[in-house]
């Protein structure tokens, strides 16, 4: 009965933990994205695994997900970048982090990734540091967030949520350009 109590308890802080960092995101502005992200890359989901880590009541499901950079946007990140995030399924078991981005082969992403391998979802904002790149109805990659809604209005990110997506899909080429111009007047005029 002990046992069982101490995984209660520590499986209640777990989900209260897990669901105050979730439920308290304040979305991030475009500003914000880019200076707090280590590295924003694009690219290719080719891998997701999920396996058990810890041991005892710090035993939980991680996933690594496996991209194949096609545009490294900001930062040294190599051909490949393999995401650590908490949460997952094995087996019949599944550990889900409320709003955590998921990832399946296949799909094709702007990310904005800071402290890999030290934040249970290492994406700026969580989900709001995933961008979807999908073919539009002219056949151009667009970008939209990660819930699908268009990204039109890049100053309105973190801030109207309703206006940054109220018109036609940007460009992966504009978005990547608006990141790159970003990054190299926050380099040029770093904040104190």
């Amino acid at each position: 009965m002990k046992e069982f109590s101490h995984l209660l308890i520590c499986g209640s802080l777990f989900a209260l933990t897990c669901g105050g960092l979730a439920t308290t995101v304040i979305p991030p502005s475009f500003d914000d994205l880019v200076s707090r992200a280590e590295m924003i890359i694009q690219g290719s989901v080719t891998g997701v695994r999920s396996e058990w880590t810890g041991e005892g009541a710090q035993r939980h499901i991680m996933s690594y997900v496996t991209v194949k950079v096609e545009d490294a946007i900001k930062g040294n990140p190599g051909a490949t970048v393999t995401l650590q995030m908490l949460g997952g399924t094995v087996g019949a078991e599944t550990m889900q982090v409320s709003d955590a981005p998921k990832f399946k082969v296949g799909d094709r992403d702007i990310l904005f990734v800071e402290n890999n391998g030290t934040q249970f979802i290492p994406l700026v904002g969580i989900m709001h540091g995933r961008f979807r790149v999908k073919k539009d109805e002219t056949g151009r990659d667009a970008v939209f967030t990660n819930e699908g809604s268009p990204v039109s209005d890049l100053n309105q990110l973190g801030k109207d949520e309703a206006a940054a997506s109220a018109n036609r899909s940007i460009s992966a080429q504009e978005f990547k350009q608006a990141i790159h111009t970003k990054a190299l007047a926050q380099s040029q005029h770093p904040v104190q």
